[in-house]
């Protein structure tokens, strides 16, 4: 799947975006017809200990899902944010085969 990530206002390593990229790809296993998506990678500002958000948004063919997702590393939040895109994607397939 082609997936843009953008880190804000940081630069992000190799390696979170390696992993962010292998979590998404694992949604294709539960809806193949994945076109695209794009991530942000956010630091909020603040004294915050939950300040990493993660950005994710998917484009389905006629629909695009969305999550955001906040906590303190952002491993666990684009692991929380691939959790709810799965829920989003049974859900969608779930109604297409209803039709």
């Amino acid at each position: 799947m082609k997936l843009q990530v953008h880190a804000v206002h940081f630069d992000a390593d190799s390696k979170l975006i390696d992993f962010v990229q292998r979590k998404v790809d694992k949604l294709e296993a539960i809806y193949e017809r994945i076109v695209d998506g794009e991530v942000f990678l956010k630091l909020e500002n603040g004294e915050a200990v939950d300040n990493k958000i993660v950005e994710i948004k998917l484009n389905i063919p006629g629909n695009q899902l969305f999550v955001k997702e906040q906590s303190d590393s952002f491993e666990a939040a684009a692991d929380n944010a691939v959790e709810v895109l799965k829920r989003q994607l049974k859900k969608h397939k779930e109604k297409q085969s209803a039709y």
